[in-house]
């Protein structure tokens, strides 16, 4: 069914590539147009993979106007309030409206509890946890100012849901941003405004694919490789599929955010081929 978020204007962090460029893509595919933020740059205490950049924020921007929609993208960061609130009010001063709003943009690091900086675990719940309320905080008002509602999903985690070794700061913001999509659900419900949260597992994406996860789910090799991490990790999955691909958590995102969904709420979807099952 194409065009089910036509003329819809959706806000979307972390979007200069990985997982929410896919979404980027696949809402302007059903007919949205695009207000995209990411930082771009490095964060201190994330050193198993490499930052994206503004290079990676002009690709999506390229992208999605093949499309023949519209993006508006800006650098900032989402444990900065105000930077998010002039990027999302520049975007809804250019396009018009707002009715869509994916809390996407996260960090992923590995480090056994008791060897975790103060300063590691502060920054992994500025950014997943404390940005994922300032990018709802900056979009609610124009949520509710517009008077038609609107879907805000929030990304969370497989790790959202079940506890996870070496990730405790990871697991604990993850698990957090439910309590923030339930609250935000049940406060703005009045406004027909719908909040969910989507929990893949991993998805092949930098974010794990690197010798660092690697070498989490296999401890005692010297040399990890992907093809060791893929042959381990698909035993972790009723489904006979060691990660997933981005567009299937956009996919899952794109129905909870169009009329298709339109009385689901509060919900914690896993898109995680029986993970969190086992």
């Amino acid at each position: 069914m194409a065009g089910r978020v036509a003329g819809k204007v959706a806000f979307i962090t972390g979007a200069a590539r990985s997982q929410g460029r896919s979404h980027a893509l696949r809402l302007a595919e059903e007919g949205a147009d695009i207000i995209a933020v990411d930082l771009c740059g490095p964060v201190e205490s994330i050193r198993m993979y490499p930052p994206a950049t503004a290079e990676d924020l002009d690709e999506t921007v390229r992208q999605v106007e093949q499309l023949d929609r519209r993006i508006v993208a800006t650098q900032a960061d989402v444990r900065d309030p105000g930077a998010l609130r002039a990027a999302v009010d520049d975007g809804v001063a250019q396009l018009g409206r707002l009715d869509i709003v994916l809390a996407n943009a996260g960090v992923f690091e590995l480090s056994p509890s008791l060897e975790l900086s103060d300063d590691a675990w502060h920054e992994m719940i500025d950014i997943n946890l404390t940005g994922v309320w300032n990018t709802c905080k900056v979009a609610l008002p124009h949520l509710i100012e517009g008077g038609r509602g609107g879907s805000i999903v929030i990304t969370s985690s497989t790790a959202g849901l079940k506890g996870t070794a070496n990730t405790i700061h990871y697991t604990a913001a993850k698990h957090g941003v439910i309590g923030v999509m339930r609250t935000l659900a049940n406060e703005f419900g009045e406004h027909a405004i719908r909040v969910n949260t989507v929990h893949p597992t991993g998805v092949d994406t930098v974010m794990i694919q690197n010798p660092k996860t690697w070498g989490l789910f296999s401890p005692d090799d010297p040399e990890p490789s992907r093809e060791k991490f893929t042959e381990l990790f698909e035993t972790l999955h009723p489904l006979p599929v060691a990660y997933i691909d981005p567009v299937d958590i956009s996919n899952a995102i794109l129905f909870l955010v169009s009329g298709e969904a339109r009385y689901v709420t509060g919900v914690t979807l896993p898109v995680d081929a029986g993970y969190t099952i086992r």
